[in-house]
């Protein structure tokens, strides 16, 4: 046995290439690896498209996995105190869909011979929501392991909440594959390094290290030596040299077990297309083997069987090994039931969490809390709502990409989140941004707690990847966006925001809120949190002022009302409209002005309501200090930046580019003349 704790020491960590593969061990667990291999292989083959190489060298892995090690029950896919697995390496989908099958969860033979079918369970990529067993749709590389240390993290915080002396309710891990492309990827040493900080000790992570990308070996492109980088993380760092030996897998995972202090990244030598005579090739790695090569691996591996055809005692194999796996989850229940003896109220707030439903009357002090008639940020305001909501959410969590005093995000008396105290509910991601976006669907997907996190609407860029995997697997994930606009001023153009707005709203899914004042900023969080899917609130640095103080809408309202034109606008342009609104006043026309915050929420309207906001044929100019993308949709005519600000004040930029109530009034006004 060789499982080596020190690779940094070791020669061999970085060569390509080294030694040779070894066989699995005779008998049943040989027959059960080599089901998964050719599970895997033939739905690529009937498929005529997909990853076989992958799948069929991380077969053991699979099966130490999902018969050994995870704590699941395939009967009950969702049990809260389960084992959490992610397949980053999201490609080889076909590995966890082999591996699901043979466990005993619903998918069957025939969801795996329509493998990369349309309305098949068995899509191209593991899907959350679409296949039982799978925990976070991955795909794009890097996304899966950082989004597990989001799940790793969530397990760490409600241990903290609600784990009583004997009383383990919470007492789960979270096991990861990952390859090479997930440790080329950037998002991953972000997340990465957070996990090593927060000392993430139920976080496995095991490296495919095949060599292998599509262009060809990986040094032509990645010379780095991962577990260097990963030890300096501050990870434990083991190696197994032949994932086929598996005494050494399961010591390696029995050693990531007993590390209490670091999550640990298992470095593990793997031969892509195991078997096959495109073993170690790049070929291997992205189309279907071929009837030949797949004949002839069957002949290599001595499996007889024809395509799909798995022996009755492989189903037994894996199936009494599983059922041993499962039995955690009576456990469980059993201890559940003496905790809620013992603890009622934590037990019922647990329960309340998990079915995702918020407390009773939560949000009654959001408008309280809006109550300035001054002018106000709404990032400020977004503080002081944020902080009612928590008062009455207590899973609400959440922080900042280093930005909390400026986005005006932290969890008054709360506390942080530490490596040695996980009961606080103040994250502090660092300048990690994207990797804040990928942690937070993590904490989402495990459920109970409701995610926020914050930083500049520019840096929603950095978010675009996670924000897009939010938005699919429909995530309740609220993201805030402060210094909207060409407002924040002397930053410059690097930091002032203008084609964001229209990446966001373009984005399927997401749901976009603008408030234009305080009190709509309440009603933004009371949406934003009562909403099943993410939110992006985007939020002003410049004081804004009060428009009513009534509980508002964000599917759009009349602000001032008017029947011979409309001027529509979102956040701060509203104050712009309103001033508009008063110069064609002194021409003679009444001009109604209605706030848009949510574009998303205004369509969802029935036509009749939308069109008592937005009456057809009435005149209409839309303003907004952004890219103009979109607006078509509900303006004749938009006054908006379809430029990159510069430095300067606010006021000096708003008139320097033409976003002014002038120019909006002189939009009406040729609109009026032109009918």
């Amino acid at each position: 046995m060789s499982v080596t704790t020190d690779p940094v020491l070791r020669d061999d960590v970085v060569v390509i290439g080294h030694g040779s593969p070894g066989a699995p061990p005779a008998g049943p667990q040989r027959d059960a690896i080599d089901a998964v291999r050719f599970l895997a292989a033939d739905a690529v083959e009937r498929a005529g498209s997909g990853h076989p190489g992958t799948a069929m060298a991380l077969a053991p892995v699979a099966y130490e996995l999902y018969a050994r090690q995870l704590r699941h029950d395939p009967t009950a896919p969702h049990w809260p105190d389960r084992d959490r697995f992610v397949l980053s390496a999201g490609h080889a989908s076909m590995l966890q869909y082999a591996a699901l099958h043979l466990s005993g969860y619903d998918l069957d033979l025939e969801d795996l011979q329509r493998f990369r079918q349309l309305g098949s369970r068995t899509p191209g990529h593991p899907e959350r929501g679409h296949t039982d067993g799978v925990e976070v749709g991955t795909g794009p590389l890097g996304q899966g392991i950082s989004m597990a240390v989001g799940l790793a993290l969530a397990e760490r915080m409600l241990a903290a909440h609600f784990n009583r002396g004997e009383h383990r309710i919470v007492d789960h891990r979270t096991w990861v594959i990952a390859g090479d492309g997930d440790m080329m990827e950037g998002v991953t040493s972000e997340a990465t390094s957070l996990a090593g900080t927060l000392g993430l000790d139920r976080l496995t992570v095991l490296y495919d290290d095949n060599h292998i990308t599509i262009e060809g070996d990986t040094d032509q492109a990645f010379c780095e030596d991962v577990a260097r980088r990963f030890d300096a993380h501050g990870w434990q760092v083991l190696r197994v040299d032949d994932v086929n030996a598996s005494d050494e897998l399961a010591a390696a995972l029995d050693a990531a077990r007993a590390d209490t202090e670091r999550p640990t990244l298992i470095i593990a030598r793997t031969h892509i297309g195991y078997g096959s005579p495109k073993q170690d090739d790049a070929g291997a790695h992205g189309a279907p083997l071929g009837a030949d090569a797949l004949a002839a691996t069957r002949e290599t591996l001595g499996w007889e069987h024809a395509p799909f055809e798995i022996p009755a005692h492989v189903y037994d194999h894996w199936q009494e090994h599983v059922a041993a796996r499962a039995s955690a989850r009576s456990a469980w229940e059993d201890a559940f039931a003496r905790y809620r003896d013992d603890h009622p109220e934590l037990a019922a707030e647990f329960e309340r969490r998990r079915s995702g439903q918020l407390p009773e009357g939560w949000a009654d002090d959001l408008l309280a809390a809006a109550t300035s008639q001054a002018p106000v940020a709404t990032r400020t305001t977004l503080g002081e709502v944020l902080n009612a909501a928590a008062a009455r959410v207590p899973e609400l969590v959440g922080g900042s990409a280093d930005l909390a005093p400026s986005t005006v995000t932290t969890l008054h008396g709360e506390g942080d989140v530490t490596r040695a105290d996980a009961s606080g509910r103040n994250l502090h991601f660092g300048v990690r941004e994207h990797a804040m976006g990928a942690v937070l669907n993590g904490l989402a997907a495990h459920g109970g707690v409701r995610p926020f996190g914050a930083t500049f609407l520019v840096f929603s860029d950095y978010l675009k990847p996670a924000i897009r995997l939010s938005a699919l697997m429909q995530l309740p994930v609220v993201y805030v966006f402060t210094h909207d606009s060409i407002g924040l001023g002397e930053d410059g153009p690097t930091h002032q925001p203008v084609e964001q707005l229209a990446s966001l709203r373009a984005t399927p899914g997401l749901t976009v809120l603008r408030p234009a004042d305080a009190h709509e900023t309440a009603a933004a969080i009371d949406t934003a949190l009562e909403l099943d899917g993410p939110v992006a609130v985007i939020l002003s640095r410049q004081k804004l002022p009060a428009l009513t103080t009534d509980r508002l809408d964000m599917a759009g309202r009349i602000v001032a009302d008017g029947g011979d034109a409309a001027i529509v606008a979102t956040g701060s342009e509203v104050e712009i409209a309103l001033e508009a609104r008063d110069l064609l006043a002194a021409d003679g026309v009444a001009a109604r002005v209605v706030s848009l915050p949510s574009w998303e929420l205004f369509r969802a309207r029935p036509v009749a309501e939308r069109e008592q906001l937005l009456p057809p044929g009435l005149p209409t100019v839309a303003v907004e200090a952004a890219s103009s993308q979109g607006w078509c949709e509900f303006a004749d005519e938009v006054v908006a930046l379809d430029r990159f600000g510069a430095s300067g004040t606010a006021d000096a930029l708003y008139e320097q580019l033409g976003i002014t109530a002038e120019a909006v009034a002189s939009r009406v006004r040729g609109l009026r003349a032109a009918r």
